[in-house]
This record gives C-alpha cells, structure tokens and sequence, in this order.
C-alpha cells in the first residue's frame, strides 16, 4: 500500500475544505478563549468528515478534542486558531489597510494552523479507514496559544494522556522541522498600591506606586547582565497611574514575561523580581502585590518523532505554489527595504538553485531543509505553550512558508498574506507531511514507543505545571 499516494489524494480531495476553513478562520480574527466562531467553523468540518468530538476541555469553551478510530497506537494533531490585537488587515494588500469591522488579525497565521491541522487529521483518517489497521486519531482544538496559555491549562487537565505521539505545525517564512528547543516563560503581574496626594500642595503625604514601578524596573534592569545570556526579561505597563501628573499616583502596575531554557530557571529568576519588587515597595514605602498569570514549559524536540516527521516532509515536498501565489508574493517583494530584499534574494537563490533574478519572478519559499539532530542543540528563545505538551507526549512540529521570506510574525504583513492562496499551500504541505508521518506510527508503533523512552530519558517522567493552582484560563484571558 503506497501511504504517500492516499495521503496525497485525501488531501487533494478535501483541499478546499481546507483552504476555506484558513480563509473563514482568518476572517473571524478572533482572540483566545473568544474563538467562538473558528472553533465551530472546525468542528463541523471533522464532525462531517466523521469525527467524535468531545468539547470544552479542561473546562474551557473554546477547547476540544476529535476522534476517530480505535485500539493502539494513539496519535494526537494540535490545532489552534487564535488571532492577535491590533493586526488587522486587508488579505493581499501591501500596504497598511485594516480589515474592515476588524482590530484583530492573524499576524501569526494561526487560521492556516488550524486549518493545515485539520486537513492532516482528514488525511490519517482516510488511511486508517483504506488499510484497516488499528490506531486511533485525535486532533486536539488548541485556543489561546498567543496570551492565554491554552495548552498548558490542557496539559494541568491531563488532557493528552493516553496519546502516543503528537505532531503540530507552524506557519512561517520557511520549510523546515522546528527541531530547536523553546524557551520556558512567567506572565506574572506587580500591582503597586500607594497614597494618593496633591504632589504641589503636600506631596509629603503622597506615596506613588508609579515610583515604585520605575524602581522596580531599574532594578531588573540592572540585574539583566547577572543572569544567564539565553534569558529574556520584557515588561509593559498595564496602569500607569492616571493622567494627572500633579496628583501623586496611588496606584500602578507591571506585566512581566520572564523567560530562559527551562522552566526552574525561570523560576528563579522570577524569585530575584519579586525580591527587586518587594525593594521597590520599601523604597517608596507603598504595597506590591505579585500575581503570577501564567506559564510555558519549554519545548522537547523528540528526536525520533522529529525524524518520522521530517522524512515525511522530505518525501511529501513544501508548498506547491503556482502563478497566482507567485503574483502576491511579488506585491510584497516589492515593499521590502532594498538591502533587506538584496540579502534575501540571494540567499534564497542559493538554496532553489536558481539565479536572482528567476527567484525574484517567483518569490516564495518551497525548498524542505530536513532535520538535523544538531538542532536540538540550539535554543529559540520564544515560547510556545507546545511546551508542556512535550513534557507528556513526545512531539514534533514543522514549519510551512505562508509568506515571503523575510516577513515577521506578528506584523500586518503575516495577516495579509497568510489570509491568501498562499496560506492556503502552506496548509495543504502540513496536511501531507503531517498525515503522512500519522501512518508511520499507525504502520510501526515501536516508532512511538522508542519516542517513549526518549522523553522518559529526557523528563525522568516530571512535570510540573506552571499555571498556579487558584488560576483559570479566564484569569488569563
């Protein structure tokens, strides 16, 4: 049985199913927890195709899980569809322009996610039912993965148990297994509270919690160069104190993110905040109150599911774009800074072997770099909440080229052309790879066991969740 021909003609044939679940997905934009519409737009979609679907995980409205088949092994797909703030967009146009009726976009191109997702359930499926072996498939309905940790509170739930193996993709600017590690991540809050007071008439009596903040972040500052190179401290300020700057602040607050290769080193740097917050509060004799939002694991790339993926990857191909795709991407060559768009051409010319000038013509990236157990060894210094699934099941995930090479994440450029029939290919070359790299599982379990007893290795079998107790996913909302 040729398993890459059936995944090739199941994807083919629920291709604009696919296609018009990133297109619909896009066009709801919805933020986390909020993504009513997406995940009832991808519900129907399995449901018809004759998924089970059980929803609200973890208690969260907008989680669910979809199932078909039964006995051993168990493979898990993850699938998001959460959008961004203030990333609105008009699909296909190169130059600043919202979406009308929209402030949210997805910068991130999680619709394509979603949606690539789904088309690799669809695919397995169509496998399992063709060469009537056992195994079960799972795609997991993942929300709220930009802010609100919807996976971590999934993997709190033990919603994952029992699966075997898990594969997930990523849209990007490139084709390539995401082999690198990720970083674990802290959202805590600083709430500053102080006494209010006319700062001209008596500001003796005043205590600013908006001092406080400013201390506290002097502090950290100063203790960056005294923690480890691959840490990442950010903040931003949530409350500011009010507008009137002759009234004493009596009230101010601090998001932090810390983040750092893993998790109990996150933690201790999260431990030295809160010591330079509670200094801050001694300072200006005001209350600081810490209240952690949240958290990631950092993520293991299993090698062995790594390598099922990434062969599959290699057999199935990247996107296969064509004229129309090539006519967008050329729209948004065109507005890249010269030297950026020099340096990018060349490079990416090199690797299609082909001159400048052709891959100006045909601006996107279709190339497969396969992985390297050297990947492993370098550290991505973003989170994802894939994290703390990759604590409990052995995972792996690739990227896809939804966008020109050189576009960021999180930019009005992503939404704009993610929203087209480039997102599109991307979702239909991760519905391939990933289906197929389903069957061999579904064909050789010892693969998911031997992925087993490497995260066992790698874990000793630990987890510890880094969403508090008292925490819900509306408190991270």
């Amino acid at each position: 049985m040729d398993n890459a021909q059936i995944i090739r003609n199941a994807v083919r044939e629920k291709a604009q199913i696919i296609t018009g679940l990133n297109r619909s997905v896009w066009e709801y934009a919805e933020l986390g927890y909020q993504e009513t519409k997406s995940a009832a737009a991808i519900i129907k979609a399995l449901e018809d195709d004759g998924f089970t679907v059980t929803k609200e995980l973890a208690g969260i409205p907008t989680a669910f899980k979809a199932v078909w088949g039964s006995g051993s092994p168990v493979v898990g797909i993850l699938g998001e569809y959460d959008a961004l703030p203030g990333l609105s967009q008009k699909a296909g146009v190169a130059a600043p322009e919202p979406d009308e009726g929209h402030t949210t976009g997805h910068g991130c191109g999680h619709c394509a996610l979603g949606a690539g997702a789904v088309g690799a359930a669809m695919a397995a499926k169509a496998y399992l039912e063709q060469s009537k072996k056992p195994g079960t498939l799972v795609f997991f309905g993942c929300p709220a993965e930009e802010q609100g940790f919807g996976k971590g509170f999934m993997a709190k739930a033990r919603c994952f148990d029992g699966v075997d193996m898990m594969f997930t993709w990523h849209p990007a600017d490139q084709n390539v297994p995401m082999g690198t590690r990720m970083v674990a991540n802290y959202k805590v809050r600083f709430d500053f509270t102080g006494i209010s007071a006319h700062a001209g008439a008596a500001p003796e009596k005043g205590r600013s919690a908006l001092d406080a903040c400013e201390l506290m972040n002097v502090g950290v500052n100063y203790m960056r160069e005294h923690v480890i190179s691959d840490a990442r401290i950010h903040y931003a300020y949530l409350d500011n104190g009010g507008e009137a700057p002759n009234v004493v602040q009596d009230h101010a607050s601090l998001l932090y993110f810390m983040r750092a290769p893993k998790l109990a080193q996150s933690s201790e740097i999260l431990a030295r905040i809160k010591k330079i917050a509670q200094g801050a509060a001694l300072m200006t004799e005001t209350e600081v109150k810490v209240r952690v939002l949240g958290g990631l694991s950092d993520v293991i790339p299993n090698p062995t599911a790594f390598q099922v993926l990434s062969d599959a990857y290699v057999e199935m191909g990247g996107p296969e774009f064509d004229e129309e795709d090539y006519a967008i991407a050329r729209k948004f060559l065109a507005i890249l800074p010269e030297d950026a768009k020099k340096a990018m051409v060349q490079k990416m010319a090199v690797l299609h072997k082909m001159t400048p000038e052709e891959f100006e013509k045909r601006p996107l990236n279709s190339v497969v770099i396969p992985y390297s157990p050297l990947m492993r060894q370098k550290v991505l210094t973003a989170s994802s909440d894939v994290g703390d699934v990759s604590y409990l099941v052995p995972t792996a995930q690739l990227t896809a080229s939804a966008a020109i090479p050189g576009t960021g994440h999180h930019t009005w450029q992503y939404t704009a052309q993610v929203g087209t029939s480039i997102g599109g290919k991307a979702c239909l070359a991760a519905a391939k790879a990933i289906g197929l790299a389903c069957t061999r599982i579904f064909d050789d379990p010892a693969l998911a066991d031997q992925a087993k007893k490497e995260l066992l290795e790698e874990t000793g079998g630990v987890y510890v969740s880094p969403i508090p107790d008292d925490l819900t996913y509306v408190d991270a909302m």
